[in-house]
């Protein structure tokens, strides 16, 4: 049976045939809206890219000359990317059969990841066996005689990464091989980590190396070596510090003006009942602590400017200590208005 269009259907047609596509092209000029995830906040800049890039750039040819000497063959390791993931991206990535240990960073005592493809671990192990280095299906795990082998290999590759990083001071360490419930228990899975992927290519092989670094240690590294490192930045950026103190400004305080450091028995506070007077083991003429957001920062004393309390500053609390004993009477500080009475509603015993 012939399908019979209607008329709505035949304008439609008619329609699309005079517009040539142009509401295709529209849908496909129009922007895409994409759910952001805010644990991609704080990815690489461009400008941080390049710093790290040209840092391991510099770990892989040094990788490069101390593997192929101590294996006596020809080794070749080049960076491939530096990107930041979680710490369960980067595990996602991560083989079922592979070689996966752990790296001690001292001082700050935390730890990163090392993995090595079992495509190139086990022709390494069959070099330093006496091997050719041939090529070997990676269908198995490694032994433990061949685990002790291979953690040779991944000690020299933490020592190459310490004299890279030799900016922060960090003792780069190997501190064991790790199982795949071990490595889940090395981070947060939600950490933050510098992913560094190299390439390792030896005579009849090519593989992969890959590094997880915690990106606290990432971040104070670029902080370390972005002055030498860094491209000059564009103009325009000199007066950021100049607007954010002008918006610091309109910003906002707590501010209080009491007596620290008194201490009274829990007797007296027991006893307390309206009328009764607590007394304090501090003068009154002693001036009072001026507190901004939680912080001692001026002496004071109370004042009032008309019906508001007030708070006359002294001088600095840094100031204390080398000025001697602080003025108990106002008419004793630097020249200045004199100092407004406190009303009784104002006062307090």
């Amino acid at each position: 049976m012939e399908k019979v269009l209607n008329q709505q259907e035949i304008d439609a047609m008619v329609l699309a045939a005079r517009s040539g596509g142009a509401a295709e092209l529209q849908a496909a000029t129009q922007p895409v809206v994409e759910h952001w995830d805010v644990r991609r906040a704080g990815q690489i800049g461009r400008e941080q890219l390049q710093t790290i890039t040209a840092l391991h750039e510099g770990f892989a040819r040094s990788l490069t000359h101390s593997l192929g000497a101590y294996l006596r063959t020809s080794f070749t390791a080049a960076l491939v990317s530096a990107e930041h993931l979680s710490y369960r991206e980067f595990l996602q990535r991560v083989p079922e059969t592979t070689y996966l240990a752990s790296c001690k960073l001292e001082p700050v005592g935390v730890n990163c990841a090392l993995q090595l493809d079992l495509k190139v671990a086990l022709p390494i192990i069959d070099l330093l066996l006496g091997g050719k280095g041939n090529a070997i299906a990676a269908t198995r795990d490694i032994t433990e005689i061949e685990e002790q082998i291979l953690e040779s290999v991944a000690r020299i590759v933490c020592r190459e990464l310490g004299t890279a990083w030799q900016a922060l001071s960090l003792q780069v360490s190997f501190e064991e091989r790790l199982q795949a419930a071990e490595a889940q228990r090395l981070m947060p899975p939600e950490e933050k980590t510098l992913s560094l992927n190299f390439e390792i290519t030896m005579p009849e092989v090519r593989g992969g190396l890959y590094l997880a670094v915690p990106a606290a240690v990432s971040n104070a590294l670029l902080r370390k070596i972005s002055i030498g490192w860094s491209h000059r930045r564009p103009q325009g950026q000199s007066d950021a510090r100049m607007r954010l103190m002008r918006r610091m400004l309109d910003c906002r305080f707590s501010v209080e003006l009491g007596a620290t450091d008194m201490r009274t028995a829990v007797a007296e506070l027991a006893a307390l009942a309206p009328g009764k007077l607590l007394l304090f083991p501090r003068s009154a003429a002693e001036p009072a602590s001026l507190l901004i957001a939680g912080v001692e920062m001026f002496h004071a004393v109370p004042a009032r400017c008309a019906r508001a309390r007030a708070a006359r500053v002294l001088q600095p609390m840094a100031d204390a200590g080398n000025s001697g004993n602080l003025p108990a009477q106002p008419n004793s500080t630097p020249a200045g208005p004199p100092q407004p009475a406190v009303s009784p509603e104002n006062s307090r015993p």
